[in-house]
């Protein structure tokens, strides 16, 4: 056995005749009579009290303590008192990652976890207390893609705890719990009609912007913190090596989502329109801290500028001109005076993206090569996304018989 059970109510006393006898204590008949005592892996002392007629009950908890031992699967019984809510806490301050990463993890567990299993200690939970928060989060998070993000941040942190050695299992794992489905609806791509509608309604200095975008398949911080130095005109590419960020409420350079540095083909329509572009509005020097708000300073000559001269401010781009140019091609419905235009996640411009992607494809360019030039860490998300929009193959034979049958025959 890993340790040995203490009778606190009893202790062995030599006689003079040198026998040993056992003889009250001065605890005996109050407080717990039994403590179960081992050494831990770390080297200190750990206990746990049974009250009187359960030395069984310790004997099989020592017992159960041996097993854990030797099956790698201990977890000490202090840091099991360690509440969810302290660990994760922790666990969001040393998360790796884009900061914006982290301050979206630790809003979702404030706001969704911590309410409702926040001070529940680790080395208690179960799957059913993990079922009863996911069902109560459907009362407040109504779309279930949304409820799957919260739940797989919790589940991070668990596994978390897992690795640290403060739980056995992680609960988010048992297979009752139910994780809530991604429910992404199929990508809908605009049509060039619908492109080059928005790009003809939003004002001068922005239309480029849409070319950027449907033709090199940038995002939105990528478009606005696209530098002119990052435009190679002769060889015909384009470099995505930062884009433009804001974090809590404070704009900064910082490399492409996921890290990722890029070239992009630059097709010389979209390099025409750059360069028109840069002849109506000259690209300014725009100086903003390199990752963080308080990272040291880098300046960038930006090709798109808002018209007090200084960077594009999104959130004033997207309500007071993509939006306008929206309802304007028939995209949204009109805003209705007095109000603000109708919400369409859909139809940000992630929008252009998709028709890059949806043009690529009907061209028949590769999933490697479509999810490089998309900056995508694996070319299995693009399938996945994007699959439904590539050429049948039934088409592509429909395609390469009708262009054999309609040359002219040779003799």
């Amino acid at each position: 056995m890993a340790g040995h059970i203490q009778d606190r109510w009893f202790k062995a006393e030599i006689t003079p005749e040198g026998k040993t006898v056992r003889v009250k204590t001065e605890r005996h008949g109050t407080g717990m009579r039994y403590r179960a005592r081992y050494v831990g892996p770390d080297g200190t002392e750990k206990s746990k009290s049974f009250p009187d007629r359960q030395k069984r009950l310790a004997e099989q908890w020592l017992a159960h303590i041996e097993a854990d031992m030797s099956r790698g699967q201990y977890i000490d019984p202090r840091t099991a008192r360690t509440t969810f809510r302290q660990y994760a806490e922790r666990w969001v301050k040393t998360h790796t990652g884009e900061i914006n990463s982290r301050e979206a993890a630790e809003r979702r567990l404030r706001l969704h976890a911590y309410p409702h299993i926040g001070s529940r200690p680790l080395g208690s939970f179960k799957p059913e207390h993990i079922r009863d928060w996911i069902a109560a989060l459907e009362d407040t998070v109504p779309a279930e893609s949304h409820r799957r993000i919260i739940v797989g941040t919790v589940s991070a942190a668990l596994s978390a705890a897992v690795e640290d050695g403060l739980l056995s299992k992680n609960p988010c794992r048992a297979r009752t719990v139910k994780i809530p489905k991604p429910g992404k609806p199929r990508v809908e791509p605009w049509t060039g009609a619908q492109v080059f509608g928005v790009r003809a309604a939003l004002p001068l200095r922005y239309q480029a912007a849409v070319d950027a975008g449907a033709g090199c398949g940038l995002r939105q911080g990528e478009i606005f913190g696209l530098a002119d130095e990052e435009l190679d005109h002769e060889g015909g590419w384009l470099t995505v090596g930062h884009q433009l960020k804001r974090i809590r409420g404070k704009y900064v350079f910082a490399l492409p989502k996921g890290g990722k540095v890029r070239n992009v083909p630059l097709p010389k329509a979209v390099a025409n329109a750059l360069r028109d572009h840069s002849k109506g509005f000259e690209p300014i020097e725009v100086t903003l801290p390199w990752r963080t708000p308080d990272g040291p300073l880098v300046t960038k000559r930006l090709i798109f500028s808002g018209p007090e001269g200084n960077h594009v401010r999104v959130s004033n781009f997207n309500d007071h001109h993509w939006k306008p140019a929206l309802a304007a091609a028939g995209i949204i419905p009109a805003r209705v005076a007095g109000e603000r235009y109708a919400s369409a996640p859909e139809h940000g411009m992630h929008a252009l993206r998709h028709f890059y992607a949806s043009v690529l494809l009907d061209a028949g360019e590769n999933i490697r090569a479509l999810s490089s030039y998309l900056g995508h860490a694996d070319p299995g998300f693009t399938l996945r996304t994007y699959t439904h929009l590539m050429p049948s193959s039934e088409g592509r034979t429909r395609k390469a018989l009708d262009a054999l049958y309609s040359r002219p025959c040779l003799s």
